[in-house]
């Protein structure tokens, strides 16, 4: 008889989930989720308003959980950023790392001894690789997001754009394991202090003027944009989303041109601390859809 992974990995999707960690299905025995990209979105379901990334389609939900385990053997991720966690990556060595690299442990054991502050105790898993993560909660009213080797080589950082593998779901290379079950501890200040994102500009938002707009169109873009710019941390993204959906409309209609639209919405949300990619793939995905869905001008 075969072995059917299914329900003790249902049942990891179903701890994490008790947590509070939000979950996405990954690929049975991988590790990349099982949700389709943006490029493959059929916009419907919960992408009928546009696509929804794997933070948004991330749950607690155990009615989908069940649902969506009960399919395939699929993996569990973690989506870090709404589960209010920073987990510290702490990669083994590879074959092509030059000779005297040392692995993600030991440069973090040598961070803590800079810092003179011992080895965090909290939340630990063994990757299947024999790395490790270290799970911590996230500060309050500090956005955080993914980084690597900023602390050292070796070391990455998964917080709001990531997600890490949960314990209990298995590779080709083994399984993820819990080695210590202590409790979350929050981020330590010195690692809080490492991995702050730079200031944000002081003043105003200052754009260029659209040069092949129509003046409805022009408004519309000052005001979306102010929108954004102003948006404070934890609805960002959303505000992105909607005020780039707004204008959409006016990109089918070629009273803007896109290009204008898109570099004017960049500048926006990286101004009110969203990441470059995060910007991207946002305004991508969404004036992609509202070109593709856009009623015409006279029915609108």
């Amino acid at each position: 008889m075969t072995h059917d992974p299914r329900a003790a990995l249902l049942r990891a999707a179903l701890d994490a989930a008790e947590r509070g960690w939000p979950v996405l299905p990954l690929l049975p025995g991988d590790k990349p989720p099982a949700l389709h990209g943006e490029r493959a979105c059929p916009g419907i379901g919960v992408c009928a308003d546009g696509h929804r990334k794997f933070e948004q389609r991330a749950t607690l939900d155990p009615a989908r959980i069940h649902t969506a385990w009960a399919r395939r053997p699929f993996n569990v991720g973690i989506a870090t950023g709404p589960a209010g966690l920073v987990v510290v990556d702490l990669d083994k060595l590879k074959a092509t790392d030059p000779k005297g690299t040392p692995d993600g442990a030991t440069a973090f054991e040598a961070l803590c001894e800079r810092a003179g502050q011992p080895v965090p105790t909290t939340f630990r898993i063994r990757t299947a690789s024999g790395g490790a993560h270290l799970y911590f909660t996230a500060p309050a009213g500090i956005p955080l997001h993914n980084s690597s080797g900023r602390l050292a080589k070796k070391i990455d950082t998964r917080a709001w754009g990531g997600y890490v593998v949960a314990p209990g779901s298995i590779t080709r290379d083994g399984e993820y394991k819990v080695t210590d079950a202590a409790p979350v501890a929050p981020l330590p200040g010195w690692l809080l202090d490492a991995l702050k994102p730079a200031p944000r500009p002081t003043g105003p938002l200052k754009l260029a003027p659209p040069r092949n707009a129509s003046r409805v169109a022009q408004v519309a873009l000052e005001r979306e944009t102010s929108a954004v710019a102003a948006t404070s941390e934890g609805g960002r993204e959303q505000q992105l989303f909607l005020s780039a959906r707004a204008m959409g409309r006016f990109v089918a209609w070629g009273d803007i041109p896109r290009h204008e639209v898109e570099e004017a919405f960049q500048a926006a949300g990286e101004s009110a601390g969203l990441k470059p990619y995060e910007c991207r793939s946002t305004l991508r995905s969404v004036l992609d859809w509202c070109i593709r869905t856009a009623r015409p001008r006279e029915t609108a």
